[in-house]
């Protein structure tokens, strides 16, 4: 029988020691399970033994590998000093002229050949260095990891439990640090890298779990999630001040532990983080590292999305009540953020994280992620549903607006952090709420479609009011409302365009923008222009436009669409829509897809031109009816040929054939001066101006007519009264009749001055300002001259 072992001393027990008997062994009744705790010990000091005996022969590998490695340097060093020693020698038996070719064979052969085996002795001495090193440390935080994963050392929560796992993350630290610098400063060394990351990831896959674990584990013990049961829907809208944070009511160990596993995993995070990008490094024009989401924030919403979403299934026909529960949450808990976890965030040196963006991102997320699964596919189902489908609609675009409301209230909580602008800082996408459609695009189209169809029945019923076509713009929306009096149907064209515009904005994808303006905004512009031309070809098709309503129709049109033209260009200018013409697509739109911005012209680029060219088309029209009427008017006037030799009239003026047609231009061209917005007026009276010029000049100078002298005074006459009806627009109107004015000046002219002139040609013509006629028409014109 073997002899008992006396105990040892009391006094030559460690702290670790008592605190582990204390915890085993607190009352009697712990004393029977005494014998379990032997065997369990003996289990224990077995394993480590083992381990201690694997880390032995590791050890022993270690350093026979350095032994070789240290021989083969020796090997080295002996021949480059026996070299150094022929060159020695051979130095000193050289003499005189045998010196400078023993000096050139050296510094051109043996110096390089020197210099490039002293290099490889030192790069080979570098890896084994940093191949030993690390080695070491990884094999440090195997055993930190092994260790951290004890089952005796966590269930006694001893601060060594802690100092293990952050030893193990301080270790990978370093060993990141070493790895960083081999890829940078030897980028042949890659295998090493590569097998020292194969074996920190699988120490990591271990570690992290674990962390996470713990952390939910500690969250649990805290009282996390705050009880949500005493919610009621009308206290949703207010803030509790009595709201138990479980953050703020920790105190002691329970707060030490806490703010150390959160600066783990921040740690941990921030390491993987570093570890990432240096092994992007090297692509980083292919590869983009996108923003990961805090671990120990998401850890603090998941089990709280869990508890809502008990309440979010009561209320699925109230979705309000949702937004208003996730505002109240993320509002009531956002201040512990900032003053609790955002210093172990910095101190975790993890840049470009805020806790309160973290926090409002998480919470925005879950409610993404709620909406995805189980409203939006509800809403998608009753507009396929005939008896449902008028509240569907109604439903869509409450949500939409709740979506949008919401959005702007949670913003405002994470602008209070200091951050001046989230769509610079790409931060905007991952805390809206409409973020949903960059994964659904298809139901942004449904948005769309529905919008659209919305203020279409609203714009139809206002464009139906005759008194809005009437009636002008008062107010000034813009500077050039007064320019180009526009009727109030467009103003209510524009304060449509306005809302879809700024709900367009709450996107958080300017891509999306794009597609969501092309597919409401753009729609509601073209239904506009066709009514604008359906009314002027109303007013043509019943008249042809000959009364003057047709005519005041007509121009009112052409206001309504000049205007809408000129505040399409002023907003094309603003940034918001600069942005989606910088060929901002949608990353996940594979190549020849339909692209929804416009580069070139702008996100209104297409309905522009359609406006211009209507505009132009229908000023155009305006004057080809008015020179039409003038022209039915004259035809007497113009077929009297004999009228250009016989004496004039002392008692008129002007003609008595062409006085009522006169009157008719002078009285049209008013109407349409008064109804015509100043820019299109003035486009319309010149291109008539230019129309009647080129009809006189026709059928009345190039006619074979003869001009005598009072034939020619009476053709002066008529033409300075024809002027004045325009004189009213311009100061010098005969600029804009230049062959009648230039055909007067050849008639006038004395005989002798004409057919001397003009045997010198076209150079006599321009000398005497003659600059539009043709020396054949010049010709012309001076054979019809009867000289008395």
């Amino acid at each position: 029988m073997d002899a008992i072992k006396p105990l040892p001393q009391v006094s030559s027990f460690s702290a670790s020691v008592f605190s582990f008997l204390d915890d085993r062994l607190r009352d009697a009744a712990d004393l029977s399970q005494s014998p379990a705790l032997v065997s369990e010990l003996e289990t224990e000091i077995s394993e480590l033994d083992q381990r201690l005996a694997a880390l032995s022969r590791q050890l022993e590998s270690g350093l026979a590998s350095y032994a070789s490695f240290s021989d083969r340097i020796g090997g080295l060093l002996i021949g480059v000093n026996a070299k150094l020693a022929d060159l020695s020698s051979s130095r000193s038996a050289s003499d005189g002229g045998k010196e400078e070719e023993t000096r050139e064979h050296v510094a051109g052969e043996e110096l390089p050949s020197l210099a490039k085996e002293v290099a490889q002795v030192e790069s080979v001495r570098a890896y084994a260095e940093t191949a030993l090193k690390l080695d070491t440390l990884v094999g440090d935080i195997e055993d930190a990891v092994m260790s951290s994963l004890n089952k005796n050392l966590r269930t006694s929560r001893s601060s060594g439990f802690e100092e293990v796992r952050l030893h193990a993350i301080k270790t990978l630290q370093k060993t990141e640090e070493i790895l960083s610098l081999v890829a940078k400063r030897h980028p042949r060394w890659g295998r090493l890298v590569s097998a020292v990351d194969h074996r920190v990831d699988r120490a990591l896959a271990m570690l992290r779990p674990q962390a996470i674990a713990d952390y939910r584990a500690l969250l649990t013990s805290l009282g996390w999630p705050p009880q949500l049961s005493n919610l009621t829907s009308s206290s949703l809208d207010s803030k509790s001040d009595d709201v138990q944070n479980p953050l703020f009511n920790m105190e002691g160990n329970l707060k030490s532990q806490y703010c150390g596993n959160f600066h783990a995993l921040c740690s941990l995070q921030g390491l993987q983080l570093q570890r990432k990008s240096r092994q992007l490094g090297s692509h980083k024009g292919e590869n983009v590292l996108f923003h990961q989401p805090l671990w120990a924030i998401e850890e603090l919403v998941n089990p709280l999305t869990v508890a809502s979403q008990r309440h979010f299934a009561k209320w699925s026909e109230k979705p309000e009540f949702i937004f208003a529960l996730v505002y109240k949450i993320t509002r009531d808990y956002v201040d512990s953020m900032d003053e609790l976890l955002q210093p172990l965030v910095d101190k975790a040196k993890l840049a470009g994280y805020s806790c309160r963006e973290e926090w409002v991102s998480a919470m925005v997320s879950s409610l993404s992620l709620y909406l995805v699964k189980e409203i939006f596919p509800t809403y998608v189902g009753q507009l396929n549903e005939p008896d449902l489908s008028s509240e569907a609609k109604v439903s869509w675009l409450h949500l939409i607006d709740l979506m949008i409301s919401f959005d702007k209230r949670v913003q405002s909580l994470v602008s209070q952090s200091g951050i001046l602008s989230l769509q610079e800082d790409g931060n905007l996408l991952r805390i809206s709420s409409l973020s949903v459609f960059c994964d659904r695009p298809d139901w942004l189209d449904i948005w769309a479609e529905i919008e659209l169809e919305e203020r279409l029945v609203k714009l139809k019923a206002e464009m139906d009011n005759d008194r809005n076509w009437t009636v002008k713009v008062q107010d000034e929306l813009i500077s050039t409302s007064n320019v180009y009096r526009p009727p109030i149907v467009s103003s209510i064209l524009l304060q449509h365009l306005s809302s879809i515009i700024e709900r367009s904005k709450s996107v958080p994808a300017i891509y999306l923008r794009a597609r969501f303006l092309r597919l409401a905004a753009s729609p509601t512009i073209q239904k506009f222009l066709d009514c604008l031309l359906l009314r002027c070809q109303e007013a043509e098709g019943l008249t042809a436009l000959t009364e003057n309503n047709d005519l005041i129709k007509v121009a009112s049109s052409i206001n309504a669409g000049h205007y809408i033209e000129s505040v399409l260009e002023e907003w094309c200018e603003d940034v918001f829509f600069l942005e989606m013409g910088n060929g901002q697509d949608n990353p996940q739109e594979a190549p020849g897809q339909e692209n929804f911005t416009e580069p070139s012209e702008g996100i209104f680029g297409e309905e522009f031109e359609k406006l211009e060219k209507f505009r132009l088309e229908w000023i155009n029209k305006l004057s080809v009816v008015v020179l039409r009427g003038l022209d039915a008017r004259t035809r007497e006037y113009i077929k009297n040929r004999k009228q250009w030799q016989e004496k004039r009239d002392k008692e008129w003026t002007v003609s008595r054939a062409l006085v009522g047609a006169l009157d008719y231009l002078q009285g049209k061209t008013s109407i349409i001066e008064e109804n015509l917005n100043k820019a299109d007026f003035t486009a319309t009276w010149r291109s008539l101006a230019s129309e009647i010029d080129k009809l006189f000049f026709n059928s009345i100078l190039m006619a074979n007519v003869k001009f005598s002298d009072d034939g020619v005074e009476r053709f002066r006459e008529d033409m300075e009264v024809l002027y004045g009806v325009f004189r009213a627009w311009c100061v010098r109107p005969e600029g804009f009749f230049p062959k009648l004015s230039e055909g007067l000046t050849l008639l006038k002219m004395k005989e002798k001055q004409v057919k001397e002139g003009l045997t010198r040609g076209e150079k006599w013509l321009r000398e005497n300002g003659v600059r539009y006629l043709s020396e054949a028409e010049a010709k012309k014109i001076a054979k019809s001259r009867v000289f008395s």
